[in-house]
Formats: structure tokens, C-alpha cells, sequence
């Protein structure tokens, strides 16, 4: 397994439970948007070689990249995501936090939006910050359903 995949701490060190009790103790959007982006500094970075088409994410407002690799013998989709902006990087990990490492049918009955509420997110977001988070859920679905 390529190494942006194992050295991941999404799935593993950091879960959604561990973003849910993170945000939870921090009082304003102001202090949750910094922890955000110190979350997204925390994705390892993707190979510029992986930044093409076929990655790219429609549906956001910046330039983001996906790849997932699945591993058949560990039942297992492992995330890689990168964009060009640090606030993306942050959402796009959050996403990580909750699926990366799963099963298909595991991303596929995990309640995203009840993450995304419990949260407080989606109605702190730009419009096309939140469309852009949605597409990247959708994409990551799409791949387990085909999987499933």
C-alpha cells in the first residue's frame, strides 16, 4: 500500500469521535475553523502525479483531489485527499476521520449526516464549501456501493 494511504492518521489516531469531542469543547466558529485547518495539515500530502482528471472533485469551490485504493484482503477503502486550500484540506479531513478505513458497507451505512449535525458544519459553510464536502462524501459512497 502506498505509503499517503498508511501514514494516514485518519481512521485510525483521529475519528469522527475524536473531531466530535474536539469541535464540542471549543466555544466559537472562529476557534473551530482553526482546528479545522490544523486537521487538514495533518493529511499527508498527495503525489502531484495523483492530481488529475479522474481525481478531481466536481462541485467545489477550490481545486480538490480523491483517491481511494481498496484493499480486498482487509475488506478495507483506504482515502488519500489534497487540495489547494488549507480550509478544504481541514473539511476534506473530517470526511477522512469518519470513512477512511472502512468497509464499503460500513461508509455505506455510516449516518453522515447526523456527523455533519452533530457537528453544527454545513450551516457554517459557503454554499459551494458545503456542496464541495457533499460531493466528496458522494464520491467516496460511490465507490463502496460499487464495492458492496
Amino acid at each position: 500500500m502506498e505509503s499517503f494511504y498508511s501514514e494516514s492518521p485518519f481512521g485510525t489516531s483521529i475519528t469522527a469521535e475524536e473531531v466530535l469531542d474536539s469541535i464540542g469543547f471549543l466555544d466559537d466558529w472562529e476557534e473551530r475553523y482553526r482546528y479545522i485547518i490544523d486537521l487538514g495539515k495533518s493529511l499527508p500530502a498527495l503525489p502531484d502525479e495523483l492530481k488529475t482528471e479522474e481525481r478531481f472533485v466536481r462541485g467545489c469551490q477550490s481545486q480538490v483531489w480523491l483517491t481511494q485504493q481498496f484493499d480486498q484482503a482487509e475488506n478495507r477503502i483506504y482515502l488519500a485527499v489534497d487540495s489547494d486550500a488549507l480550509i478544504v484540506r481541514g473539511l476534506a479531513a473530517i470526511v477522512l476521520a469518519a470513512l477512511n478505513r472502512k468497509s464499503p458497507q460500513e461508509i455505506l451505512d455510516y449516518d453522515m449526516e447526523a456527523y455533519f449535525s452533530k457537528l453544527d458544519l454545513l450551516k457554517h459553510l459557503s454554499p459551494t464549501r458545503g456542496n464541495g464536502v457533499q460531493a466528496m462524501v458522494a464520491r467516496v459512497r460511490d465507490e463502496a456501493q460499487r464495492l458492496v
